[in-house]
Formats: C-alpha cells, structure tokens, sequence
C-alpha cells in the first residue's frame, strides 16, 4: 500500500500562521520526543504561536506549506518549509506533522524553499537541524559541518547538528 499522501505545495501568506504553528507543535510534540527529554520537547514548543511567523514573513523570511488535498472539508497544514538570508548566509528548515512524515511531504517542502533560495543567489544552505531532522537533511544532501546546541527561549539547550548544503542553479 502506497504511503503517499496528497497534498499540494504553496507560499503561504500571513492568513497561513496558525495553522503553520499547529504543524510546528504537532511536529515537535509527536516526532521530538523520539530524540529528547520531555522538557526539552516542552520547552522547544513553549514559544511555538501564529506571532512567530507573522514577525518572521514581515523580515521577508518565506514560507511554503503542504496542503492536505485527501480531505475536501478542510484544508490541514501538513507541514511548512522556510527560507531566509541572513546577511550572506541562507537558512532553511522543515516541520511537517507526526501524521505526514516520511511520505514526501517534507521533501517538496524543500525542494520549494531550495528553488526560493536559489532565485534569491543564495549558493549554499546551513540548518541548524534538529537530531529528529539530521537523516533527512543528509538525504537531501546536507553535510555535518559540526555539533553543538541550540538555544531555547527558556535558556535550556537542545543538542543540534549544524548543516549545510551547496545550491547548483537548475
């Protein structure tokens, strides 16, 4: 039985933040737990709200989202990818839900934020990936550069691999 779900890619807009936020906290709340202690999956999720991305998309960071196209009654946020440049540096990164991993609703999000990327010249990517995300961004052709932490608003940190990525223009 094929596990492939449908579903349809677009940039979201600022109408698509809480249900990116409901996507986020369904990621972290159903796949984090695999990877780390319940406080730092509490904490990690602690700050996850509709402001967040509103703020984010006003800095100019964009985000695309999965649309369930299997259910007609409502549109669910499978899940989200996002691009953003700091300064000379891009950085991506891609949530989906416990429900839509590994049936390739995480690889067209970053195929979407990878072509985003590239229209805007960046010639590489680097995550700061969750261990939860480490295969799948080596899948992708993300290569380790270090380990190290990553800072939760809490002021507890959560163990991360930091990756990258060489963007070649299509």
């Amino acid at each position: 039985m094929d596990q492939r779900v449908l579903f349809e890619i677009r940039r979201a807009g600022p109408s698509d933040a809480e249900a990116i936020a409901s996507a986020h906290l369904d990621s972290i709340h159903s796949i984090g737990p695999s990877y780390y202690e319940p406080a730092i999956v509490q904490d990690w999720g602690a700050h996850v709200e509709a402001g967040l991305y509103l703020r984010a998309m006003r800095r100019g960071e964009v985000f695309f989202v999965a649309i369930d196209q299997e259910d007609d009654a409502s549109s669910t946020v499978l899940g989200f990818s996002t691009h953003a440049q700091y300064g000379t540096d891009h950085g991506v990164g891609v949530y989906v839900r416990g429900s839509a991993a590994r049936r390739g609703v995480g690889s067209a999000l970053l195929r979407a934020a990878e072509a985003d990327a590239i229209a805007s010249h960046a010639s590489s990517l680097e995550i700061d990936a969750s261990l939860a995300a480490v295969d799948f961004y080596k899948r992708h052709g993300f290569i380790e550069t270090s380990r190290g932490s990553h800072r939760l608003p809490s002021g507890r940190s959560m163990s991360c691999v930091f990756m990258k990525k060489a963007l070649t223009p299509s």
